[in-house]
């Protein structure tokens, strides 16, 4: 068989079975992250790499590495070296991609902590991971950073900066506070001044010793159900992944991309597809506001002329569901990407034909491969761009199993998507068990996820193993009678969810979300669905909500969607 080259979109279709491999006649880059930055820096040293709206912060290519390498040595002068764990928690601001990259540049494991994370997920985080030093603001919104941080280690008030001895937490010693003065914490100012030019001296020396296999980012799996895991990426992992997302995208041949990011750094989608593709492309990131904010995606694409927007399929529901959407100028926005979590086929094509982002592509991944695996074209066709998640990635393979037997299925039909290749993570930090579960011995990386694969290499996505409903010994994956819902002209949003049942193991219920001054019955819910997809797959109990519960990188917890859904039936 002739492997799938997709340099450009495939014409020929070559696949004869569920495997694929994407081709490419570029080979996979071996920077480091801060090489990356620098080399960026030394293109385009006058272009603007970051703005941050809410802040008023400007910064060039030029700019930003002066801050990174100040930053770097001044890490070192307090006293962490390559290797040690360094947490950022808070949303995006500034010193979010500052420390991502003085993190890189000094060899420091970069942990990126969920910015709403309670004391308790806090403390599990880092002690997880063995935190040195922890970077965080004073608070935002309800979240009092530095409290809850006191919370766990109360010794800090009567620390000497730099040197918290913890009970609970053994391995920090420093807290770094971004925005004011606290006992027993460094000000942001103290490590921009610390690095000396002895520090400099050693961070250069250093970059000669980093290897790009080397972990760079532990990133907490959003983990909708249990523990959250720390899965562990290299300096090659996401800086091959950025570099080709951005190569399928144009990015390298587009002049003056900018991007509007209103997706959380904290998880991959931000920190991989905003950050170090920022640093691999030379592109502009524009941060439309700190928390999450619609309306302020909307205005930052109009006042900043972005090119390009990324969001989480419930972002392009909120655009579109702003009420004066037709009153902002997006005529400079040529493409986008949908991605984090199952973007239904409407909402796709009327982001396409609403907001006029006609070179809009969906991607997939898992933040255990750096994240992306596969990947729309900007060219591809409605019906690729809606019903599919694009096709394979360069450099990597993809295949789909039988879940029972491992075995490969035919192509065309549903497995458990499996990938394997430079993108997938090194391990759970500090956990071989969980590693061994989703990653064998010959590398393939176990995604949990139902798919399936044409013979282009493009892929479906027809839900999480463990989000099917099993009703009566059917099998019913819910993102399917979610996209039926969607077509609903009075429906803004449709969650499906199994709920238990004696006599059929479980039943469907659909979780609805109405447009606003809409009124809607669950009998009208269930007519509409009436002869348009099989009897077992309506929904038996249809409820409307306001909203759902979701994990902070704005996925929905399905797991306490149930729980709450159960209790408000009374079953």
């Amino acid at each position: 068989p002739i492997a799938v080259h997709v340099d450009s979109p495939p014409t020929i279709p070559t696949l004869t079975t569920s495997y694929a491999h994407g081709t490419s006649s570029k080979s996979l880059l071996f920077s480091t992250v801060g090489g990356s930055l620098q080399a960026s820096a030394e293109r385009f040293p006058d272009r603007e790499a970051v703005v941050f709206l809410q802040d008023g912060v400007r910064k060039t290519f030029s700019q930003l590495q002066q801050d990174v390498d100040q930053a770097a040595a001044g890490l070192l002068a307090l006293g962490l070296k390559r290797g040690d764990r360094l947490g950022m928690w808070g949303p995006n601001t500034y010193e979010w991609v500052l420390f991502q990259f003085a993190s890189a540049k000094a060899g420091i494991i970069l942990v990126s902590v969920n910015p709403a994370y309670q004391v308790q997920e806090l403390e599990f985080a880092l002690r997880k991971v063995g935190c040195n030093a922890i970077v965080c603001p004073t608070q935002f919104k309800t979240q009092k950073y530095c409290d809850m941080l006191r919370q766990i280690c109360p010794e800090m008030d009567t620390a000497i900066p730099g040197s918290v001895k913890s009970a609970r937490l053994p391995d920090l010693h420093t807290v770094i506070v971004t925005d004011s003065r606290q006992p027993g914490m460094y000000h942001l100012e103290d490590v921009m001044q610390a690095g000396s030019s002895q520090h400099m001296q050693q961070l250069e020396e250093l970059q000669k010793k980093l290897s790009f296999d080397d972990p760079i980012n532990i990133q907490f799996t959003s983990g909708t159900t249990g523990n959250p895991k720390g899965a562990t990426l290299s300096h090659h992992n996401i800086v091959n992944n950025a570099y080709f997302i951005g190569m399928r995208l144009g990015y390298d041949w587009r002049s003056q991309v900018r991007v509007c990011l209103p997706v959380p750094m904290y998880h991959c989608f931000g920190s991989v597809g905003g950050g170090i593709v920022m640093a691999t492309h030379g592109i502009t990131l524009v941060s439309p506001s700190t928390g999450y904010d619609g309306r302020a995606n909307l205005a930052a694409m109009e006042s900043e002329r972005c090119t390009f927007v990324y969001g989480t399929p419930t972002m392009y529901i909120d655009m579109l569901g702003q009420p004066d959407l037709a009153k902002f100028d997006l005529s400079s926005v040529e493409g986008g990407i949908m991605a984090g979590s199952p973007c239904p086929p409407e909402i796709v094509k009327k982001v396409i034909s609403t907001m006029g982002i006609k070179e809009f592509v969906i991607a997939y991944g898992t933040t255990e491969t750096s994240p992306v695996s596969f990947c729309g074209f900007p060219t591809d066709n409605l019906e690729r761009k809606s019903e599919t998640v694009g096709c394979i990635a360069s450099h990597i393979e993809a295949k789909v199993v039988d879940p029972g037997s491992g075995q490969l299925v035919p192509l065309g039909i549903s497995g458990e998507l499996m990938i394997r290749g430079y993108c997938v993570m090194l391990e759970y930090w500090g956990d071989v068990a969980k590693t061994d579960e989703c990653i064998a011995k010959d590398r393939w990386y176990k995604t949990g996820d139902i798919a399936s694969l044409d013979k282009y290499g493009f892929c479906r996505i027809e839900g999480r193993i463990k989000d099917m409903i099993i009703r009566g010994g059917e099998n019913i994956y819910p993102a399917e009678i979610e996209q039926f819902l969607h077509t609903h002209p009075k429906v803004q949003e449709a969650q499906v969810i199994g709920i238990k049942d004696e006599r059929m193991g479980e039943e469907v219920c659909a979780c609805l979300k109405l447009k606003a001054g809409q009124d809607c019955s669950a009998e009208d819910i269930k007519a509409y669905c009436k002869g348009k997809i099989a009897h077992f797959k309506i929904p038996r109990y249809v409820t409307f909500v306001n909203d759902y519960p979701l994990t902070v990188s704005g996925k929905i917890q399905k797991n306490k969607l149930r729980e709450q859904t159960e209790k408000f039936l009374a079953l």
